[in-house]
């Protein structure tokens, strides 16, 4: 009888435990400044990669390894961020956005696939293929940007 009884009260404070998570709204200013928190961490992996690639920086398979599978996870961060009821809040994001979010998912969606191509060449030490893939994903960047981003 204690055992279901415990059973039940666990049950039950996890229960509402997890609706109570589940009903919590973020506010929309704090999802803005959270998905601008993952683009800025985004161009500070991708940038010392960049800089190796153009022979700014030595060259550095170990940093470029960890550099990408930072940014190959920082690449799913930001989207949930793009919530319709940030479209009032003050950022750089364009309507666009929130007039077409299949586009948008869309573009999300290349980055992702690029950042993770990206990862795995770099984990894998090949130079060749971090160089033919680093292209791809500054291009999905620069296209997410130029379509869904005011100039800055």
């Amino acid at each position: 009888m204690k055992k279901s009884f415990l059973a039940a009260s666990v049950a039950l404070a996890l229960g509402v435990g997890i609706a109570a998570t589940a009903t919590a709204q973020v506010k929309p200013d704090v999802l803005v400044k959270q998905r601008q928190a993952a683009m800025t961490l985004q161009g500070k992996y991708l940038g010392p990669i960049g800089g190796m690639l153009k022979g700014n920086i030595p060259y550095n398979a170990d940093v470029v390894a960890r550099n990408a599978t930072f940014l190959e996870n920082l690449s799913r961060m930001p989207w949930d961020g793009f919530d319709p009821s940030t479209s009032s809040v003050k950022s750089a994001a364009k309507a666009e956005i929130f007039k077409d979010m299949a586009k948008f998912k869309a573009a999300a969606d290349a980055l992702e696939a690029e950042t993770a191509k990206l990862g795995a060449v770099a984990r894998a030490k090949d130079e060749a293929g971090v160089r033919a893939t680093f292209g791809n994903v500054a291009k999905a960047c620069g296209n997410c940007h130029d379509t869904f981003r005011e100039k800055q």
